[in-house]
């Protein structure tokens, strides 16, 4: 068989319909199970290419790659990669920077208006037998709800995502701002929305939907001074990466009613184990990392993987490398 390429991955149990892409292009695939840390590190030793959504792809372990060109991240981001390692040794590293974008964005606005109407609380309250329109306030303590035409949706980060989280918000009749220093006001502009700085955004939204990639700057950009800076009636969706919030400060917000509520699809760690205070809180949705996945999503992802590996390793040009 040709050259190798490791696949080891949380999301693929089944390697089949990877073997059939890679193995039909020549290459020999190895299926490494993702529990399997130890196999994993064996065969990346001497893989010419590696696919994974999970796996923290360390300077350690770059060092240790003898042969390889290329690493691919099934996902979006790819800040469980180190960049600067990998490009000092000549490897690629790709990621897959669109094939969700219709699924995250409409998860997100599932999550707005879930959060905004209570719709959850109220099936919870009517199984109990609380038949009134009323509970949401009465019973669990949110603040009065309002039409949507009254409210301001505010956007942290401007990519592919928010642009469509955007779009999608808009026949429902929200104000709309976003903050995002890379981003031509123009852009916006065109999109009926609003480019504003951080601290305004954050002062005039009635929800808050974060949007944005994990780095250094954003890493905790959502902290207890940044809530206190928010409407008491304020609530905040994250389906970008879980440390863009700063978990203890978000449950402190949340406990103490400094903003109403929230909903997250990401967390700090994941899975979040099921003793973690977090879920002690009425006024939180969570949900498990699922904002991407639909079966249409999923076979992109993975066919759009391998295809990029063999791109690679036949001599061509990456089409989605993130550390040129």
């Amino acid at each position: 068989m040709g050259r190798k390429v490791v696949l080891s991955s949380v999301l693929i149990d089944d390697p089949t319909y990877e073997r059939k892409l890679i193995e039909g292009a020549g290459l020999n695939l190895v299926f490494v199970p993702n529990s399997d840390q130890e196999r994993f590190l064996k065969e990346v030793v001497d893989t010419d290419a590696v696919i994974t959504a999970d796996k923290p792809i360390t300077k350690e372990i770059i060092d240790s790659m003898k042969n390889c060109k290329v690493i691919v991240r099934q996902g979006i981001g790819y800040d469980t990669i180190d960049l600067i390692s990998s490009k000092e040794k000549g490897i690629a590293v790709c990621n897959i920077p669109d094939y969700s974008i219709e699924e995250v964005s409409d998860f997100t606005l599932a999550l707005m208006l879930t959060i905004l109407r209570h719709t959850n609380v109220y099936d919870q309250h009517t199984r109990k037998g609380i038949w009134d329109i009323q509970s949401v306030h009465t019973v669990s303590g949110f603040p009065a709800m309002r039409r949507f035409s009254t409210q301001t949706l505010g956007i942290f980060g401007f990519g592919r995502i928010a642009k469509l989280v955007a779009k999608k918000a808009r026949p429902f009749g929200f104000k709309i701002i976003a903050t995002d220093p890379y981003v031509d006001p123009k852009v916006a502009e065109d999109m009926g929305v609003q480019l504003v700085d951080f601290d305004t955004v954050v002062r005039e939204s009635d929800i808050m939907s974060i949007n944005t990639p994990l780095t250094s700057e954003t890493r905790h950009q959502f902290n207890i001074e940044v809530f206190k800076k928010m409407k008491p009636t304020a609530f905040i969706v994250n389906t970008g990466r879980g440390p863009l919030i700063k978990e203890d400060d978000l449950y402190e917000a949340l406990k103490n009613k400094i903003i109403a509520g929230a909903a997250i699809d990401v967390t700090e760690t994941e899975p979040l184990p099921v003793d973690n205070k977090l879920f002690t809180l009425d006024n939180l949705i969570i949900s498990p990392h699922a904002a991407f996945f639909t079966s249409d999503s999923l076979e992109e992802l993975r066919r759009r993987a391998c295809e990029e590996v063999i791109r690679v390793l036949s001599g061509q040009e990456p089409e989605n490398r993130v550390n040129k």
